[in-house]
């Protein structure tokens, strides 16, 4: 029990907002996928409307924050091997990418490429990963599409 309760505390010291607004409990809105390192093809794509009405207020990938919706865009079952894992989203607007890992770490990019998001991990953990793809102001922006990537 004690185990829970410091993994709970830490999670909320990476950032409170996602936790209390993003539920990666609830079922994702575009799909699940589950992917073995090495996967073919690359990237993976999946087509989302991104954007929301929860506010994420902000992080040092998003220093601004963003709109988000509550459920995951999209969720990755995936096995990790050798090599780095990559999302990355192409959209004609300003897109923002959030990310929270299989050890509940919360990842955010804003403008990694232009105004579109990129989150390298270059060690990733095998693991249920969940994705919201959301935007820079409260708009939604359709056909954004999502990339996952090992190169």
């Amino acid at each position: 029990m004690v185990f829970a309760l410091c993994a709970c505390i830490s999670v909320f010291s990476v950032t409170a907002t996602p936790v209390s607004a993003q539920n990666w409990r609830l079922n994702p809105s575009y799909g699940t996928a589950s992917l073995n390192w090495n996967f073919r093809p690359d990237p993976q794509t999946q087509t989302v409307q991104a954007g929301g009405d929860n506010h994420f207020s902000g992080s040092s990938g998003c220093p601004y924050g963003g709109w988000f919706a509550s459920a995951p865009d999209y969720r990755l079952h995936y096995n990790a091997g050798q090599y780095s894992l990559t999302f990355y989203v192409r959209a004609r607007g300003d897109t923002m990418l959030l990310v929270n890992d299989p050890t509940a770490t919360w990842y955010c990019n804003d403008d990694g490429d232009g105004l579109d998001p990129v989150i390298r991990l270059n060690n990733p953990r095998s693991g249920q990963y969940d994705i919201w793809v959301g935007t820079y102001g409260r708009t939604r922006v359709r056909n954004a599409v999502l990339h996952i990537s090992e190169y």
